[in-house]
């Protein structure tokens, strides 16, 4: 919307879209402590990657709780770090922000999460067909932490997860921006958060995978090919469902100079209070 947008009315078939990105995801942070001040919630909201993990802090309402992880831990911990792909075949310490950090540091208010009667799903993609799962789960922790971490392990700096004893890694791969699958569950009034710029697209042809990764998993490698591809199908339909009237999207006004593995927390929050800003903006009503 480049914060112009003046309205969007929630209602039975409203649908929030929360894209990942990685760090870009502390737009999303912005967007959604907005959201909780003003107590505004939908009826469904699916997350992927960085947006399953901030989408959990939404629907439990601890407002602060996603900033606070990515900004100020981040600070404190300097959790990303190519050290830990050595020590633990991992660019980021799992074990810290899935184990950790909810469990001792900040801990995740599972009850009020189970309480709350909002559906929520997150996204994987399957790493024998390649294509995305969408789970739901509010009663068992243990689940709800296999299905986040999955969603958000990228491919090649992150390794495989598992959920349900299935190979699983980042929703991202097979469906970036779900506003399909909320479509196809009845939710087509939708609101999008995105965390890159109108106008931006990937470089327009197949992604190169080494040919030493995922070699057990063809259809998976082949999902990563396609990648950049399908994201920018994605994005066309967006703007064009946009220009329509048909969707409403939040997204940051410029080009952002915060990577997906970035670790400078002054960026990281100017674009915490971007996303904020740019959600003060939407006047949302029921």
């Amino acid at each position: 919307m480049n914060c112009l947008t003046p309205s969007f009315s929630v209602n039975d078939r409203s649908a929030l879209i929360l894209e990942g990105g990685g760090m870009r995801g502390v737009f999303t942070c912005g967007v959604l402590d907005n959201f909780m001040d003003r107590g505004i919630r939908f009826p469904y909201t699916i997350g992927v990657s960085a947006g399953a993990c901030n989408g959990l802090s939404y629907l439990s309402g601890q407002r602060g709780r996603a900033k606070f992880s990515n900004i100020d831990l981040l600070e404190k911990y300097r959790y990303i770090r190519p050290y830990y792909l050595l020590t633990k075949g991992n660019l980021m310490d799992f074990d810290l922000l899935f184990h950790t950090f909810p469990e001792e540091i900040i801990p995740y208010d599972y009850p009020a999460y189970a309480r709350c009667s909002e559906r929520y799903e997150m996204v994987t993609t399957s790493c024998r067909t390649g294509e995305a799962c969408y789970f739901e789960e509010k009663l068992d922790p243990e689940r709800v932490i296999d299905i986040v971490r999955a969603s958000s392990s990228l491919p090649f700096v992150c390794p495989i997860a598992l959920v349900d004893g299935e190979p699983m890694l980042d929703g991202g791969i097979a469906d970036s921006i779900p506003f399909e699958r909320a479509r196809s569950l009845g939710y087509d009034h939708q609101l999008v958060v995105l965390t890159r710029n109108k106008g931006y697209r990937k470089e327009d042809k197949p992604s190169w995978v080494p040919p030493f990764f995922y070699r057990k998993y063809p259809l998976l490698r082949e999902a990563i090919r396609q990648r950049s591809l399908l994201y920018n199908q994605q994005l066309e339909s967006i703007e064009a469902l946009e220009a329509a009237g048909k969707v409403t999207v939040i997204r940051p006004e410029e080009p952002i100079v915060v990577g997906r593995m970035e670790r400078d927390t002054r960026k990281l929050s100017d674009l915490y209070e971007q996303g904020y800003a740019c959600a003060a903006k939407l006047n949302i009503t029921y």
